[in-house]
């Protein structure tokens, strides 16, 4: 079994990605952040495999939780979700080692997220 957190500001964005994995992977834990600090908490008790982040969120910004998550989940994939296509920002995803996916959330792009899970390390 393997464990998923999805961090996102939209409540919509969250149920719809939520949806895709539990049709996709039905055995799968799914924890659910609304932003940064909130996922930092959770992430005391729970032992993500893989995060979905937004790019985009009060606060700190996604790649500023997965800058601080990255060491202490060092085994664990980071997905990046986000409506920017501004090069800069996926060059600043690339250095932390994250891929980069693009929204709205559809069945596509979370099935891409899925599948760059799903990938040996």
């Amino acid at each position: 079994m393997k464990n998923i957190m999805i961090v996102d500001d939209s409540r919509v964005s969250r149920m719809m990605i939520k949806n895709i994995v539990v049709d996709q992977h039905q055995d799968w834990k799914i924890v659910e952040a609304g932003n940064a600090e909130e996922a930092l908490k959770l992430c005391t008790e729970f032992t993500p495999d893989y995060f979905s982040v937004d790019l985009n969120m009060p606060g700190r910004d996604g790649l500023e939780l997965i800058d601080l998550l990255k060491p202490k989940f060092k085994s664990a994939k980071f997905a990046l979700l986000t409506a920017n296509i501004q090069q800069a920002t996926h060059v600043r995803a690339e250095k932390l080692g994250v891929r980069s996916f693009n929204k709205p959330v559809t069945l596509e792009s979370i099935s891409q997220m899925l599948g760059y899970f799903n990938e040996q390390n």
